[in-house]
């Protein structure tokens, strides 16, 4: 997607959502600022998923999906890049797991483990959400989180409700 960066070891993941406004637009603008980013290579998105809300149901469904990105940055400057892109697309935080135009979470960070202010690697609630573990496992069901594959980790769960909205990457082609 972007140029191409020396390889490294480690694969980092990162999860889009939202549920305001054109949520679609939002999160490929979103993985086009990310790919924009020196630095930084989009390796692969998955298709985009319409998914319940989770945490807090009385809200519009969400749209959903997972990247995964070649890094030179280390995770707390990832999580800066996140959060700037967030705020550029009109992100406003007013409640936990509420209605957001656009959510950008790093999921995994290789095979890192870091318990920091503001920045938890890989994200605590990943076994326990859908939203995140579809996407994540139709682009890397092999990857081994916290000492399990993805595609166990998925298979422990409910996954009605989730479905394709856009197969592919094709979601990312300007409206």
């Amino acid at each position: 997607m972007s140029g191409r960066i020396e390889p490294v070891a480690e694969r980092i993941f990162v999860g889009l959502g939202g549920n305001l406004g054109d949520p679609r637009r939002a999160m490929a603008s979103a993985i086009r600022a990310l790919s924009a980013a020196e630095g930084i290579e989009v390796v692969a998105v998955s298709s985009l998923y319409r998914t319940p809300p989770w945490g807090k149901t009385d809200q519009p469904d969400f749209l959903n999906a997972v990247a995964e990105l070649r890094c030179l940055r280390q995770p707390r400057k990832l999580l800066e890049l996140c959060l700037e892109t967030e705020r550029s697309l009109k992100r406003e935080r007013r409640e936990r797991w509420g209605p957001r135009v656009i959510d950008i979470d790093i999921l995994a960070f290789g095979d890192r483990v870091l318990a920091e202010p503001g920045l938890a690697v890989p994200h605590p609630r990943l076994a326990e959400r859908a939203f995140v573990l579809v996407p994540l496992a139709e682009i890397a069901g092999d990857f081994v989180v916290a000492r399990r594959r993805v595609s166990d980790m998925l298979a422990d769960i409910d996954t009605s409700g989730i479905a394709v909205e856009t197969a592919g990457d094709a979601w990312l082609a300007e409206p």
